[in-house]
Protein backbone atom coordinates (compact mmCIF):
# COMPACT_ATOMS: atom_id res chain seq x y z
CA UNK A 1 0.00 0.00 0.00
CA UNK A 2 2.75 2.73 0.89
CA UNK A 3 4.42 2.03 -1.87
CA UNK A 4 1.86 2.18 -4.58
CA UNK A 5 0.64 5.50 -2.62
CA UNK A 6 4.41 6.82 -3.02
CA UNK A 7 4.79 6.10 -6.56
CA UNK A 8 1.63 7.93 -7.43
CA UNK A 9 2.93 10.54 -5.69
CA UNK A 10 6.11 10.96 -6.85
CA UNK A 11 5.11 10.19 -10.58
CA UNK A 12 5.64 13.45 -13.10
CA UNK A 13 2.10 13.85 -14.45
CA UNK A 14 3.65 15.83 -17.56
CA UNK A 15 5.32 12.43 -18.41
CA UNK A 16 4.23 9.56 -20.80
CA UNK A 17 2.82 11.83 -23.21
CA UNK A 18 3.51 10.75 -26.62
CA UNK A 19 5.10 13.48 -28.73
CA UNK A 20 6.15 11.70 -31.70
CA UNK A 21 3.28 12.66 -33.27
CA UNK A 22 4.14 16.16 -33.55
CA UNK A 23 7.53 15.76 -34.08
CA UNK A 24 6.94 13.11 -37.02
CA UNK A 25 4.64 16.22 -38.75
CA UNK A 26 7.56 18.87 -38.37
CA UNK A 27 9.72 16.16 -40.23
CA UNK A 28 7.03 15.77 -42.87
CA UNK A 29 6.53 19.43 -43.15
CA UNK A 30 10.37 20.53 -43.35
CA UNK A 31 10.48 17.66 -46.08
CA UNK A 32 7.42 18.82 -48.27
CA UNK A 33 9.33 22.78 -48.07
CA UNK A 34 12.64 20.90 -49.32
CA UNK A 35 10.86 19.80 -52.08
CA UNK A 36 9.78 23.49 -53.01
CA UNK A 37 11.39 25.23 -55.53
CA UNK A 38 14.38 27.43 -54.78
CA UNK A 39 12.40 30.49 -56.41
CA UNK A 40 9.73 29.74 -53.91
CA UNK A 41 11.65 30.42 -50.94
CA UNK A 42 13.89 32.67 -49.21
CA UNK A 43 17.37 31.11 -48.80
CA UNK A 44 17.92 27.05 -49.38
CA UNK A 45 14.59 25.28 -49.46
CA UNK A 46 15.87 22.85 -47.12
CA UNK A 47 16.77 25.16 -44.29
CA UNK A 48 13.41 24.50 -42.70
CA UNK A 49 14.14 20.92 -42.01
CA UNK A 50 17.62 21.16 -41.04
CA UNK A 51 15.64 23.68 -38.21
CA UNK A 52 13.57 21.14 -37.47
CA UNK A 53 16.09 18.24 -36.80
CA UNK A 54 18.25 20.09 -35.10
CA UNK A 55 15.94 21.07 -32.74
CA UNK A 56 14.40 17.31 -32.53
CA UNK A 57 18.09 16.48 -30.25
CA UNK A 58 17.51 19.21 -27.26
CA UNK A 59 13.72 19.15 -27.38
CA UNK A 60 13.46 14.97 -26.87
CA UNK A 61 16.00 15.82 -24.08
CA UNK A 62 14.47 18.40 -22.44
CA UNK A 63 10.87 15.90 -22.74
CA UNK A 64 13.18 13.44 -21.15
CA UNK A 65 14.54 15.07 -18.68
CA UNK A 66 11.61 17.08 -17.35
CA UNK A 67 12.37 20.39 -18.88
CA UNK A 68 8.99 21.28 -20.04
CA UNK A 69 9.06 25.02 -19.96
CA UNK A 70 12.13 25.13 -22.05
CA UNK A 71 10.70 22.27 -24.79
CA UNK A 72 7.75 24.32 -24.91
CA UNK A 73 9.87 27.39 -25.88
CA UNK A 74 12.10 25.68 -28.21
CA UNK A 75 9.00 24.34 -29.66
CA UNK A 76 7.88 27.82 -30.82
CA UNK A 77 11.08 28.66 -31.73
CA UNK A 78 10.66 25.98 -34.50
CA UNK A 79 7.10 25.96 -35.20
CA UNK A 80 7.85 29.96 -35.88
CA UNK A 81 10.29 29.52 -38.47
CA UNK A 82 8.44 26.32 -39.87
CA UNK A 83 5.45 28.93 -40.17
CA UNK A 84 7.77 32.01 -41.74
CA UNK A 85 8.63 29.48 -44.52
CA UNK A 86 5.18 28.03 -45.59
CA UNK A 87 3.66 32.08 -45.69
CA UNK A 88 7.10 33.01 -46.99
CA UNK A 89 6.85 30.42 -50.11
CA UNK A 90 2.94 31.21 -50.50
CA UNK A 91 3.94 35.14 -50.57
CA UNK A 92 6.39 33.75 -53.80
CA UNK A 93 4.16 31.93 -54.81
CA UNK A 94 1.67 35.21 -55.48
CA UNK A 95 4.67 36.83 -56.99
CA UNK A 96 5.75 34.39 -59.58
CA UNK A 97 2.14 33.72 -60.36
CA UNK A 98 1.55 37.39 -61.20
CA UNK A 99 4.36 37.84 -62.82
CA UNK A 100 4.25 34.81 -65.29
CA UNK A 101 7.90 33.44 -64.19
CA UNK A 102 6.68 29.91 -63.25
CA UNK A 103 4.89 27.54 -65.95
CA UNK A 104 1.50 26.34 -64.60
CA UNK A 105 2.93 22.59 -63.28
CA UNK A 106 5.77 24.16 -61.28
CA UNK A 107 2.96 26.23 -59.49
CA UNK A 108 0.63 23.55 -59.29
CA UNK A 109 2.85 21.45 -57.19
CA UNK A 110 4.20 24.26 -55.54
CA UNK A 111 0.67 25.04 -54.31
CA UNK A 112 0.01 21.77 -53.11
CA UNK A 113 3.04 21.13 -51.16
CA UNK A 114 2.26 24.73 -49.35
CA UNK A 115 -0.69 23.17 -48.82
CA UNK A 116 -0.28 20.13 -47.20
CA UNK A 117 2.46 21.95 -45.27
CA UNK A 118 0.76 24.63 -43.92
CA UNK A 119 -1.82 22.01 -42.76
CA UNK A 120 0.33 19.99 -40.52
CA UNK A 121 2.43 23.02 -39.45
CA UNK A 122 -1.21 24.37 -37.64
CA UNK A 123 -1.87 20.86 -36.78
CA UNK A 124 1.16 20.94 -34.34
CA UNK A 125 0.27 24.45 -33.65
CA UNK A 126 -3.32 23.74 -32.04
CA UNK A 127 -1.61 20.85 -30.58
CA UNK A 128 1.04 22.56 -28.84
CA UNK A 129 -1.13 25.50 -27.36
CA UNK A 130 -4.16 24.06 -26.78
CA UNK A 131 -4.79 23.75 -22.38
CA UNK A 132 -1.13 25.08 -21.68
CA UNK A 133 0.44 21.77 -24.13
CA UNK A 134 -0.18 18.21 -23.90
CA UNK A 135 0.91 17.29 -20.93
CA UNK A 136 -1.81 19.39 -19.07
CA UNK A 137 -4.58 18.19 -20.26
CA UNK A 138 -3.86 15.08 -19.51
CA UNK A 139 -4.48 15.71 -16.03
CA UNK A 140 -8.45 14.96 -14.76
CA UNK A 141 -10.27 17.89 -14.39
CA UNK A 142 -8.58 19.96 -16.26
CA UNK A 143 -10.70 22.61 -18.43
CA UNK A 144 -9.48 23.76 -21.55
CA UNK A 145 -9.86 27.35 -22.57
CA UNK A 146 -8.67 27.15 -26.32
CA UNK A 147 -10.38 24.45 -28.17
CA UNK A 148 -13.23 22.40 -27.03
CA UNK A 149 -13.90 19.14 -28.47
CA UNK A 150 -17.20 17.28 -28.84
CA UNK A 151 -16.10 14.65 -26.72
CA UNK A 152 -15.46 17.46 -23.83
CA UNK A 153 -19.03 18.81 -24.46
CA UNK A 154 -20.83 16.26 -22.32
CA UNK A 155 -20.71 16.03 -19.35
CA UNK A 156 -19.08 19.38 -17.33
CA UNK A 157 -16.64 20.22 -20.09
CA UNK A 158 -13.31 18.21 -18.37
CA UNK A 159 -11.06 15.97 -19.01
CA UNK A 160 -12.35 14.19 -16.11
CA UNK A 161 -14.39 11.20 -18.24
CA UNK A 162 -10.59 9.41 -19.32
CA UNK A 163 -10.31 11.69 -22.65
CA UNK A 164 -7.95 13.48 -23.74
CA UNK A 165 -7.71 15.32 -27.50
CA UNK A 166 -4.53 13.23 -29.80
CA UNK A 167 -2.53 14.98 -32.59
CA UNK A 168 -5.04 13.54 -34.72
CA UNK A 169 -7.85 15.59 -32.98
CA UNK A 170 -5.99 18.93 -34.00
CA UNK A 171 -4.95 17.49 -37.60
CA UNK A 172 -8.57 17.01 -38.23
CA UNK A 173 -9.18 20.76 -36.57
CA UNK A 174 -6.28 21.85 -39.00
CA UNK A 175 -7.91 19.95 -42.07
CA UNK A 176 -11.03 21.08 -41.68
CA UNK A 177 -9.95 24.70 -41.46
CA UNK A 178 -7.94 24.61 -45.11
CA UNK A 179 -10.92 22.59 -46.43
CA UNK A 180 -14.01 23.97 -45.28
CA UNK A 181 -12.02 27.16 -43.89
CA UNK A 182 -13.86 26.71 -40.52
CA UNK A 183 -13.70 24.04 -37.84
CA UNK A 184 -16.69 22.45 -37.64
CA UNK A 185 -17.37 20.48 -34.95
CA UNK A 186 -14.84 21.73 -32.58
CA UNK A 187 -15.91 25.61 -30.82
CA UNK A 188 -12.58 27.66 -30.87
CA UNK A 189 -12.48 29.92 -27.40
CA UNK A 190 -9.34 31.98 -27.14
CA UNK A 191 -8.04 34.61 -29.12
CA UNK A 192 -4.76 32.85 -29.93
CA UNK A 193 -5.98 29.99 -31.18
CA UNK A 194 -8.55 32.86 -33.44
CA UNK A 195 -5.34 34.05 -34.80
CA UNK A 196 -3.99 31.35 -35.74
CA UNK A 197 -6.54 29.86 -37.49
CA UNK A 198 -7.08 33.07 -39.68
CA UNK A 199 -3.90 32.79 -40.65
CA UNK A 200 -3.86 29.12 -41.48
CA UNK A 201 -7.07 29.49 -43.34
CA UNK A 202 -5.65 32.36 -45.07
CA UNK A 203 -2.31 30.57 -46.38
CA UNK A 204 -5.04 28.30 -47.46
CA UNK A 205 -7.08 30.48 -49.32
CA UNK A 206 -4.46 32.04 -51.30
CA UNK A 207 -2.72 28.38 -51.88
CA UNK A 208 -6.46 26.97 -53.01
CA UNK A 209 -8.89 29.69 -54.22
CA UNK A 210 -6.02 31.94 -56.04
CA UNK A 211 -3.07 29.94 -56.95
CA UNK A 212 -4.21 26.70 -57.90
CA UNK A 213 -7.13 27.73 -59.58
CA UNK A 214 -5.72 30.29 -61.73
CA UNK A 215 -2.67 27.86 -62.63
CA UNK A 216 -5.26 25.43 -63.19
CA UNK A 217 -6.76 27.79 -66.01
CA UNK A 218 -3.41 28.63 -67.75
CA UNK A 219 -2.67 24.68 -68.68
CA UNK A 220 -3.01 24.45 -72.48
Amino acid sequence: MTTAVDSSRTRDPMSGVPRWPATVALLAVGGLLALVSDRLTVGPSWLPLVVVIVLAVPLTFASRRGHHVWRRRMAFVGLGTITLAVATSAALLVNQLVNGVVDAPLLLFGAALIWVANCGTFAVWYWEIDGGGPSKRRRDGHVSTDFLFPQLQVGDGTSSGGWWPGFVDYLFVAWNASTAFSPTDTLILSQRAKVLMMIQTLLSLVTIAVLAARAINTIK
